[in-house]
C-alpha cells in the first residue's frame, strides 16, 4: 500500500516537472502607436511639470492649499491616457493672457480631481 502511494506520488511529480517548462509565454511585436504613445506621454508629463514650475502657478496652487511638490507627484502617477487628455485640453486653450489663467485653472482642477476623487 505504501509503495503504491510512493509510486503514484513519483509519477505525479515527474509529470508536473515535465509540464512546468511548457507553460505559455508569449512575446510579440509592439506597434508604432504603442511605442510613440509612451514617448508622447513623457513629453506631456514634462510639459505639465514645466507649467507647474512657473512662479504664478506655484502661487496659485499655494493659495488653493495644494503643495506644488504633491501636484508634481500626482502628475507622475497619472496614466498615459490622463496625461494625453490633459495635454490635449491645454493645447486647445486660446493663447494670450486669458489662456494663461484658464490653463492655470484647468491644471489646478485636474490635480484636485485626480487627487481627491480616487
Amino acid at each position: 500500500m505504501q509503495s503504491m502511494f510512493k509510486k503514484l506520488l513519483c509519477q505525479i511529480l515527474v509529470i508536473a516537472s515535465v509540464m512546468m517548462p511548457f507553460q505559455a509565454a508569449h512575446a510579440g511585436m509592439i506597434g508604432a502607436e504603442q511605442a510613440t504613445s509612451s514617448a508622447s506621454s513623457q513629453a506631456g508629463r514634462s510639459d505639465i511639470n514645466n507649467f507647474l514650475s512657473r512662479a504664478e502657478t506655484i502661487t496659485q496652487l499655494q493659495s488653493m492649499g495644494v503643495d506644488p511638490k504633491a501636484a508634481k507627484a500626482r502628475v507622475a502617477s497619472m496614466t498615459n491616457a490622463e496625461v494625453n487628455t490633459m495635454v490635449g485640453k491645454i493645447n486647445a486653450l486660446p493663447a494670450g493672457a486669458d489662456g494663461g489663467l484658464a490653463l492655470l485653472i484647468l491644471v489646478v482642477f485636474f490635480i484636485w480631481y485626480f487627487a481627491f476623487n480616487r
